[in-house]
């Protein structure tokens, strides 16, 4: 099992420096990571760190509440592709979803995967803030609108990946999207546990951490 080529190496925090964001691409291209996980206004740099690697780029759309219009999120998500952004990492209106407005939520999502084009994305569904049948429900809305990938968690929430919604999530998709566990991914241990599960990408900022076969307490 080659772990590197599972992780979306991340750096969102709000204090995150270009710095930060260079040793992030530094540091994806040593390890070949599958990817970088960078804010959209850092995409283009990532973009210009990486030239001649083979890691991609993913950029966060909504992020961390999911609460941004519609019209908004599109801009964000184009805006984000055209800067060199490989894949979207968007999160659900979760507010919306709350409010039972399931039609919305659904258009959503699939209005950003017509924007995107041939780009993957990722919906992020935060399910520390759902019940075992809402996580379920709205892993159903992210496939029925066509996401190439259900996600645990902003890493922002009060809990990131677990078994149980992992679980919940990979039956409710039926195969027919990928999944990706972030948040609270900090030991090879627990990696490796949700690769055997099915999780077919983690995003966490604690890649090398796991390779090295070490724990941290990162997102």
């Amino acid at each position: 099992m080659k772990i590197n080529k599972y992780i979306d190496h991340t750096v969102l925090k709000a204090t995150a420096s270009e710095g930060d964001i260079s040793d992030l691409c530094d540091e994806a291209k040593k390890y070949e990571f599958y990817a970088v996980c960078v804010n959209g206004s850092y995409v283009s740099y990532a973009k210009k760190q990486l030239e001649g690697s083979d890691v991609k780029i993913a950029s966060v759309i909504g992020f961390p509440l999911g609460a941004s219009d519609k019209d908004v999120k599109i801009f964000e998500a184009k805006k984000a592709v055209q800067d060199g952004a490989d894949e979207i990492d968007m999160v659900m209106n979760l507010s919306m979803f709350k409010s039972m407005r399931y039609i919305e939520v659904e258009q959503e999502i699939r209005e950003i995967k017509e924007a995107i084009n041939d780009k993957v994305l990722k919906v992020i569904i935060e399910t520390c803030y759902l019940s075992p049948d809402e996580i379920i429900l709205a892993s159903q809305l992210a496939v029925n609108a066509n996401a190439d990938f259900v996600k645990t968690s902003t890493g922002f929430g009060s809990e990131g990946a677990t078994e149980e919604s992992l679980n919940l999530m990979i039956k409710a998709v039926e195969g027919r999207a990928q999944i990706k566990a972030a948040g609270g991914v900090r030991d090879i241990e627990t990696a490796k546990k949700f690769i055997e599960m099915g999780v077919n990408r983690l995003g966490t900022s604690s890649g090398i951490a796991l390779i090295k076969g070490e724990t941290t307490e990162n997102y």
